[in-house]
């Protein structure tokens, strides 16, 4: 419950910051491409990117029980599961943080996207991971955000 509070928070903050930004441990965009539409051109592009997703979460329910007026925020996790299966083996820590999150969510006739900085994780696996594969992950997540950006 705090974590999603936390990640409201975080993503309501962001909402300021110009269309495609990435802070140092953020990377967001806002679309204007309605939610529905927004939502297949992330699927799309994921895959276009070779990843896979593995779960979209809905979490509004919980949302519009502590009095949040939307009804259009998904989770969406995505990766590749044979780096993921490594990660985790090389650096358990990794574990809880994986796979990668995308927050989309409805505000205002747009959409936004928020997922953490994957260059985040190499920090947290130290020397077990080469650097490299979060370099790509964070390119990959700009490239997506720019395809979802760009879907009209």
């Amino acid at each position: 419950m705090i974590v999603r509070r936390l990640g409201l928070l975080v993503s309501v903050i962001l909402l300021f910051l110009p269309p495609v930004s990435v802070a140092d441990d953020i990377i967001m965009t806002r679309s204007t491409l309605p939610f529905p539409e927004a939502m297949l051109a992330l699927q799309q592009s994921i895959s276009e990117h070779g990843y896979t997703v593995s779960r979209v979460q809905r979490i509004d329910i919980g949302l519009t029980g502590m009095g949040y007026k939307t009804d259009k925020y998904r989770i969406v996790f995505a990766g590749k599961i044979d780096e993921i299966r490594m990660m985790t083996e090389k650096s358990p820590q990794l574990a809880a943080y994986l796979p990668p999150k995308i927050a989309i969510f409805a505000e205002e006739g747009q959409t936004v996207l928020v997922t953490l900085n994957p260059e985040l994780y190499a920090e947290i696996a130290g020397d077990a991971i080469d650097p490299v594969i979060f370099d790509r992950w964070t390119s990959d997540l700009r490239s997506i955000f720019d395809d979802v950006n760009k879907a009209n």
